[in-house]
């Protein structure tokens, strides 16, 4: 069995508390790998060691920089099946989704590496005889990243690897379900020869580590994906000290099927956004709107789909739903389908578990009344929902506090843009699902969802800050 020690400027060392946790595999119980445990001690010195590295790092010219960022991409796509195989056994994720994320991964540190150069700034008409008024934009020093653990390799490097290229050191902490993933992101910089202190990995417990890290004056940015719950606190606790932060938080992901278009291919659009990952993502499909015209048949058509879907062992490339990360989230669905069940929603199909199993899941007639409406679940569970006509499925998908991906099926483009502009939502997809990835695109979300955008340029607008710089051939008449 594997152990894996904290990565620490730019050394693999031990938790000085001798806490060492147990990695638990989500698929059979069973314990996979041993991690070292960060406490108070380990936090500072990945503080300071990322404090004591900034301004060197800041100075890295960009050719150097992307040089690193491209070789760390190249060392991950190498090792991918390795690393793959990792984060299946930590994660519960299937195989093809495993891979994907593996060079997703690399893909993220190739299009970092790409803006190292485009780091721009901006040149001003001069408002006084002789001036010369520009600004640059500049990194921010010191950077936080928590990560979740549903997609711990893509949503930390989206985080990272960005960071990384805008010139500032880094500081990781990883989920706690999956530690391993961070271990992988600090072999893949090592190995690109990243200088030491730039990047620290630190997984331990957010009361322990979180909290340090967003109370400490020296990092001066929180770079979060996790709950809503959980993103409120951090803003509160970062703007008490006047940080800047990211925050990717939960969704209620809506997919508008409207009456123009064919049902059966729908029914696969919905089901691949309500049940990837064991519907264990942010972006995923939980709410599905149908014109009433439609309705019956659509989910006629959704049920056949879920009841094909393969639920196994996530190691089986034929599987689609492996478990979820914990078994107790099982009952945060079955309290959602009995009470949805009691206010008359149909359950379709599904409802059922074995230990972290959990049945792909369809609940049917869904209204406002219900938890499940508004609520996340978290889980390979979606709910169809009747809409009279597309105006009345807009005024559905808004009906929610959360507005991170949103999904429209028509063929009648006009409408599809008319809607897209109107849906609260950061993200709107047409005839696609919910659940779209991009390293260039600006990736969030609005209300409950989120605050700040990740991808390409507009992650490099959160991770620098702009100084404005004049200077004056000639000097001003003052009036003294």
């Amino acid at each position: 069995m594997k152990e894996y020690r904290l990565y620490i400027g730019g050394e693999w060392i031990p938790t000085e508390s001798g806490k060492v946790a147990d990695d638990i595999n989500p698929a059979d119980g069973s314990v996979f790998a041993k991690v070292h445990t960060a406490g108070p001690l380990e936090v500072e010195a990945a503080i300071a060691s990322a404090y004591a590295a900034r301004e060197a790092w800041a100075e890295t010219s960009a050719v150097e920089r992307e040089r690193i960022l491209l070789k760390a991409g190249d060392y991950l796509e190498a090792h991918a099946k390795e690393f793959a195989e990792l984060l299946t056994a930590e994660s519960g994720s299937v195989y093809t989704k495993a891979m994907g994320e593996m060079f997703g991964g690399a893909n993220i540190f190739r299009v970092a590496a790409g803006e190292c150069r485009r780091i721009n700034g901006e040149v001003f008409q001069p408002e006084f005889p002789g001036m010369f008024s520009a600004f640059i934009r500049q990194p921010l020093g010191v950077v936080a990243g928590i990560a979740p653990f549903n997609n711990p390799v893509v949503l930390a490097l989206n985080k990272l690897a960005f960071a990384l290229a805008a010139g500032n050191t880094f500081v990781l902490k990883p989920a706690s379900d999956t530690p391993v993933s961070g271990a992988i992101i600090a072999q893949c910089l090592e190995a690109a020869g990243l200088p030491k202190g730039v990047f620290s990995f630190v997984p331990g417990p957010g009361s322990v580590v979180g909290d340090a890290l967003i109370e400490d004056e020296r990092v001066r940015m929180i770079a979060f994906t996790g709950s809503t719950d959980i993103g409120r606190r951090i803003a509160s606790k970062a703007a008490a000290k006047f940080k800047k932060y990211t925050l990717e938080m939960g969704g209620k992901n809506p997919l508008i099927v409207l009456r123009d278009f064919e049902v059966e291919k729908a029914a696969k659009v919905a089901a691949y956004g309500a049940f990837y990952h064991q519907g264990q993502i942010c972006m995923c499909t939980s709410r599905v709107i149908v014109e009433d015209a439609i309705y019956d048949a659509f989910c006629k058509a959704l049920v056949s789909v879920a009841k094909a879907i393969k639920v196994g062992d996530p190691r089986d490339p034929e599987v689609f739903v492996g478990p979820l990360i914990r078994e107790e989230q099982c009952s945060v669905l079955d309290r959602q389908i009995k009470d949805a069940v009691s206010k008359g929603a149909r359950l379709l199909t599904g409802g059922t578990h074995e230990s972290a199993f959990y049945q792909p899941t369809v609940l049917a007639d869904v209204t406002p009344e219900m938890d499940v409406f508004y609520e996340e679940s978290f889980g390979p569970m979606t709910s169809v929902i009747r809409a009279k006509d597309a105006d009345d499925a807009l005024r559905l998908c808004n009906d929610n506090s959360y507005g991170l991906s949103s999904a429209i099926l028509t063929n009648d483009v006009g409408t599809a843009m008319r809607m897209a502009r109107k849906m609260e939502s950061g993200m709107v997809h047409i005839n696609e699902s919910t659940v779209m990835g991009s390293q260039i695109a600006p990736f969030g979300g609005v209300k409950n969802s989120g605050v700040g955008r990740e991808g390409g340029s507009f992650s490099m607008d959160e991770f620098t800050e702009k100084k404005w710089i004049t200077v004056h051939s000639e000097t001003r008449r003052y009036p003294f």
